[in-house]
C-alpha cells in the first residue's frame, strides 16, 4: 500500500492534462452530434455551437478554479461537497457517475457499430474490456494512448476540413444563418452540441493525480476547450458549406458523407476509422472519470468501502475501475444506449450547474461571480431545452439519487 493505501500518485503535466481533455472532448460526438443539431436548427446550429462554447467555457472556468483549490479525485463531487454541503456534492457525483456510465456504452457500442455492425454488442464489450484493461495498467499508459488516440482523430479531422473546404461542391451561401427552429431550436442544438464539449471535466476529476494542481489544472482546461472549439468550428463549417443545413440535418454520418459529396468517397473508410478510433479515445477518458468519481465518493462512504482501493503497484483506483468496467460491459452487451445520451447531457448539466453554484461561493466580488452565474443559467436552460424524455428521465433518475441519500442519512441518525 502507499501511504493510506488510498492515495493517486502526482504524475500527470500540463501535455498529459491538455491531451486527456482533447481525448474525451474531440471524440465521436464530433462525428454524430452535427446532424441532430442540424435537424434542430438549421444552419443556426453555428450560432448552438456558440452558446454550447459559452457555458462550456463558463463551466471549465468554474472547474478550474474549483480544481486548483481543491486538487483531489471527484471533481464535482468534491466541490460541492466542500463549497454547497454533502447533499449536493453527492447529487453531482450521482449525476456523473450514472450519466457518464450511459456514456461510456454509448461510446462503446458507436466502436461496435463502426468496426463491425453485425456484431456491434461483442466488438463494444472487447473495447470496453480491453481498455479498462489499459486503465488498470497505470496513468502513463492512459495518457500515452490518448496521445496517439487525439493523433490519429485530429489528422481525420483536419483532411475533411480540407477537402470539403477545397471542394467545388462546396459552397458559402450554404452557411448563411437560418434558424428553422426558432431561439429553441438553437437552444435544443446547443445542448446536443455540448455533449461534445463535455470531456474536459475529466481533467478536474484527475486532479489528485495531476502535479503542481494549483498551476496546471487552470493552464490546462481552458487549453483543451479552446482546441475543440476551433476543430470544431472549422468541421461544421466545412461540412455545412458542402451538404447545407438540409443535407446534413437528413444524414446519419454526417462526415463521411460530406466527402463523398466533396468527390472524394476514397476518404469514406478513413472517416470511418476515425469514428471507431475517436469513439475509443472518449470511452477510455470516460472510464477514467467515472472510476476516479466512484473513488472519491466510496471514500466518503456514499459507494462500498472496497471501490476505494488504490492498487500498490500501478497507483490506480483498480477496484473502481473493473466495477465501471463490469457495469458498463453489461449494459454494452445487453441495451440499445443511442436513446441514452439525450439522458447524459441532461445529467452532465446537472453536474456543472453543481460546479458553478460551487464556484459562485468563492467570492462575493461581483466581477468574479459573472462566469459562475452566467455557466449556472446555462446550464439549467439547456438541460430543459433537451427532449422532453430525456429531461423527465433524467430528473427520475437525480430524484432516485436524491431520495437514496435521504434513506441513508436516515438509517445514520435513526
Amino acid at each position: 500500500m502507499t501511504q493510506s493505501g488510498s492515495e493517486l500518485r502526482r504524475t500527470l503535466g500540463v501535455g498529459d492534462a491538455v491531451v486527456i481533455g482533447l481525448g474525451s472532448m474531440v471524440g465521436a460526438g464530433i462525428f454524430a452530434a452535427l446532424g441532430p443539431a442540424a435537424r434542430a436548427a438549421g444552419s443556426g446550429l453555428l450560432l448552438g455551437l456558440a452558446v454550447a462554447a459559452v457555458v462550456a467555457y463558463c463551466n471549465a472556468m468554474s472547474s478550474a478554479r474549483l480544481a486548483a483549490l481543491y486538487p483531489a479525485s471527484g471533481g464535482t463531487y468534491v466541490y460541492g461537497r466542500e463549497r454547497l454541503g454533502a447533499c449536493w456534492g453527492y447529487l453531482a457525483g450521482w449525476s456523473f457517475i450514472v450519466g457518464k456510465t450511459a456514456s461510456c456504452a454509448a461510446m462503446a457500442l458507436t466502436v461496435g457499430a463502426y468496426v463491425w455492425p453485425g456484431q456491434a454488442h461483442a466488438v463494444a464489450v472487447g473495447a470496453v474490456v480491453a481498455l479498462t484493461a489499459v486503465n488498470y495498467g497505470g496513468m502513463h499508459k492512459s495518457a500515452r494512448l490518448t496521445r496517439v488516440i487525439v493523433s490519429v482523430v485530429l489528422a481525420v479531422l483536419a483532411s475533411v476540413v480540407v477537402v470539403c473546404l477545397g471542394s467545388d461542391a462546396s459552397e458559402a451561401g450554404r452557411l448563411d444563418v437560418g434558424v428553422s427552429g426558432g431561439a429553441g431550436g438553437v437552444l435544443q442544438a446547443a445542448g446536443l452540441l455540448f455533449f461534445a464539449f463535455a470531456g474536459y471535466a475529466r481533467i478536474a476529476t484527475l486532479g489528485e493525480e495531476v502535479r503542481d494542481p494549483a498551476r496546471t489544472i487552470p493552464r490546462a482546461i481552458p487549453t483543451a476547450l479552446g482546441v475543440a472549439l476551433v476543430v470544431y468550428a472549422a468541421v461544421a463549417v466545412a461540412v455545412l458549406s458542402v451538404l447545407g443545413p438540409e443535407g446534413l440535418g437528413r444524414a446519419s454520418a454526417p462526415l463521411a458523407d460530406a466527402v463523398r459529396t466533396a468527390g472524394v468517397p476514397g476518404l469514406v473508410p478513413v472517416v470511418r476509422v476515425g469514428a471507431a478510433v475517436a469513439a475509443l479515445g472518449s470511452l477510455l477518458a470516460l472510464i477514467l472519470g467515472v472510476s476516479r468519481t466512484t473513488l472519491a465518493m466510496a471514500r466518503d462512504g456514499h459507494l462500498p468501502g472496497a471501490l476505494a482501493e488504490v492498487h500498490p503497484r500501478f497507483q490506480v483506483p483498480h477496484r473502481a475501475e473493473l466495477a465501471v468496467g463490469a457495469v458498463v460491459a453489461a449494459l454494452a452487451a445487453t441495451v440499445d444506449v443511442r436513446g441514452a445520451i439525450g439522458f447524459s447531457s441532461f445529467g452532465v448539466l446537472a453536474y456543472y450547474a453543481v460546479a458553478n453554484a460551487s464556484a459562485w461561493t468563492l467570492s462575493s466580488a461581483p466581477a468574479a461571480r459573472l462566469v459562475p452565474v452566467v455557466g449556472l443559467v446555462g446550464c439549467v436552460t439547456l438541460a430543459f431545452a433537451l427532449p422532453a424524455l430525456s429531461v423527465v428521465v433524467g430528473a427520475a433518475v437525480l430524484g432516485v439519487g436524491v431520495a437514496a441519500y435521504g434513506v441513508r442519512g436516515w438509517r445514520r441518525t435513526a
